[in-house]
């Protein structure tokens, strides 16, 4: 007798369903192991399946895990934040969407919890006037090789690049007479990856101001990276890209201070860049090219700097 006529013959027999429904473990495994993706978010769904989900269901077959079951999960762990819950969340409804599609389960089990809401990182772009504040300390007070990170931000507030984009810019990549940055690669926890984070690379095309912070970095760095920005300090001589934001971070602190402007995160460099050109009355879709997003992204991203840009044309109208 086959396994399959065995099983329209006893349905309800464990020897069958066991044989035939991995457990939770052994599926999350293969479902993992079918992924294409990079190695560090391979380290993180593997992190978020161990500490939340395989101590409660790592046994449990398929078939034998509920709603109410991944409900109790959901309500009984103590999440550190709503993005860690959703993204725990995300991953399990994943492998059991993955299952029922296989064929070995009816539905997903996760299917009826509602995705926890997670508040948006809030977009706090410096001004105009703050940015050239910044970017002139820099130059003034930055010497010899540490005057790279004055070039690092003048670029980093006219390009929008990502800081791990522009950290793994190679000068070949660079075309001055074209005015272009081909975007291609990243810096992910200190190595370069070939992949941008949208999977997607691009051609940035360069203002003047972006233009004069390579023209001042290719200078600096001569002979000394093939990478436009250079860190100041090469401790290992075969690593001759900047590894991370803390290696800028003190200088970009320094300046704020220095000036009395507000403290704020190197990546609202990017949120300034994207908020300077809507200001300034671009085309939605060249400034979410130039940035890698969808339009979509930039419009719910950065809505209140689109309004900004008309409101007052629009309440002029009542004059």
């Amino acid at each position: 007798m086959t396994e399959e006529k065995y099983a329209e013959l006893f349905p309800s027999s464990s020897y069958t369903l066991q044989n035939r429904i991995p457990t939770f473990g052994e599926y999350a495994q293969i479902w993992l192991d079918s992924r294409e993706i990079v190695q560090t978010t391979r380290d993180n769904y593997k992190s978020t399946l161990n500490r939340y989900w395989m101590p409660n269901f790592a046994t449990w077959r398929l078939d034998q895990i509920g709603s109410v079951d991944c409900r109790r999960v959901v309500s009984t762990t103590a999440w550190t934040s709503a993005g860690v819950r959703r993204n725990a969340c995300d991953k399990m409804s994943s492998i059991m969407e993955s299952a029922v599609q296989d064929g070995l389960i009816s539905r997903n089990p996760m299917a009826s919890i509602a995705r926890p809401r997670v508040a948006k990182k809030v977009v706090d772009p410096f001004t105009r006037e703050e940015a050239e504040q910044i970017i002139a300390w820099l130059y003034e007070n930055l010497t010899g090789l540490t005057r790279i990170y004055a070039c690092w931000f003048e670029f980093a507030f006219f390009s929008g690049m990502r800081p791990g984009e522009q950290a793994a810019l190679m000068k070949d990549e660079v075309n001055r007479e074209g005015r272009t940055a081909h975007v291609c690669r990243g810096v992910v926890k200190g190595e370069i990856k070939d992949r941008v984070k949208t999977k997607r690379d691009r051609y940035v095309l360069l203002n003047d101001r972006a233009l004069h912070a390579l023209d001042e970095a290719l200078v600096i760095t001569e002979g000394r990276s093939r990478y436009v920005f250079a860190p100041a300090l090469m401790v290992d001589k075969d690593v001759d890209w900047i590894r991370s934001d803390s290696t800028t971070k003190d200088y970009f602190r320094q300046a704020m201070a220095a000036l009395g402007i507000r403290q704020r995160r190197q990546y609202d460099t990017r949120h300034t860049y994207a908020t300077m050109c809507l200001m300034a009355g671009m085309n939605p879709a060249f400034i979410a090219n130039q940035l890698g997003h969808s339009v979509q992204m930039l419009l719910s991203t950065y809505a209140k700097w689109l309004n900004s840009t008309s409101d007052w044309a629009e309440l002029q109208k009542l004059d």
